[in-house]
């Protein structure tokens, strides 16, 4: 059954418009009469004014309930402007399984400058489909000049099985700076850092270990990741972090 149906006769009537059929209504009636000489020109000619003053009327009326419309209207969008303002936005947002794979090819196109990887797991870039989504577009983007790994001695040969040779094949390669090679067993984070267009540093963060690291035969693999914007406090420790691993020592 339709919505229309459901509404029932009476609220169907409410959408008519009575006062125009009720004008149209006399004014049919009044020309009939007066074309069976009933009633007189000047009676017609009444009928046909009172008429006419009962359209105007109705239409002043509606014009003051559209006044009031409009009001409602501006005001109702002034306080969600200012929930909107109030709500700010998110230091950091969610990266699900569904959309990772998306986001992570959309952060390496969107980086500039020099990306760097901490404490990833390079067993993850044996798939080439996954080091296509994943370290292929860094690669191949013009405004990205350098890849810089800060690794665990424990990946070096991952690194010159699995990265070295997939990366020299996009021709690409000399991108790639040597690792950082430092002691990282006991880290249980892992990001990218990446400058953007407006000069803001960026991240993607994940942590070792269930619910974020799905386990595949061999090497892990991020599920979950925060996407750290630039005015999160966040990106400032994350660069901290990073520079005192890449520190000589």
């Amino acid at each position: 059954m339709s919505a229309e149906a459901r509404k029932g006769p009476r609220s169907r009537y409410r959408l008519y418009d009575w006062d125009a059929i009720a004008g149209i209504f006399a004014a049919c009636a009044a020309l009939v009469l007066h074309l069976l000489h009933v009633i007189e020109t000047d009676v017609l000619l009444t009928i046909a004014l009172v008429a006419i003053a009962l359209l105007l009327f109705r239409d002043l009326r509606r014009e003051a309930q559209d006044e009031l419309l409009v009001e409602s209207v501006k005001h109702n969008e002034a306080t969600l402007d200012g929930i909107l303002a109030r709500l700010g936005k998110p230091d950091v947002m969610l990266v699900g399984p569904r959309s990772l794979r998306s986001a992570s090819e959309a952060f390496a196109r969107d980086a500039r400058g020099e990306m760097v990887w901490f404490n990833v797991c390079l067993l993850m870039f044996r798939p080439q489909a996954l080091f296509d989504a994943l370290l292929a577009p860094a690669l191949v983007n013009p405004k990205v000049v350098a890849v810089q790994f800060v690794l665990d001695e424990s990946e070096r040969e991952a690194w010159e099985t699995q990265v070295l040779p997939k990366a020299q094949a996009t021709g690409f390669g000399t991108k790639l700076r040597e690792p950082r090679w430092v002691p990282l067993k006991q880290e249980a984070v892992s990001f990218i850092l990446a400058d953007t267009d407006a000069g803001l540093t960026e991240a993607h963060l994940s942590f070792w270990g269930e619910p974020f690291m799905s386990r595949q035969p061999g090497f892990d693999i991020p599920r979950y990741v925060f996407h750290v914007q630039a005015h999160s406090d966040l990106v400032p420790q994350l660069i901290e972090m990073e520079r005192r691993y890449r520190a000589p020592r």
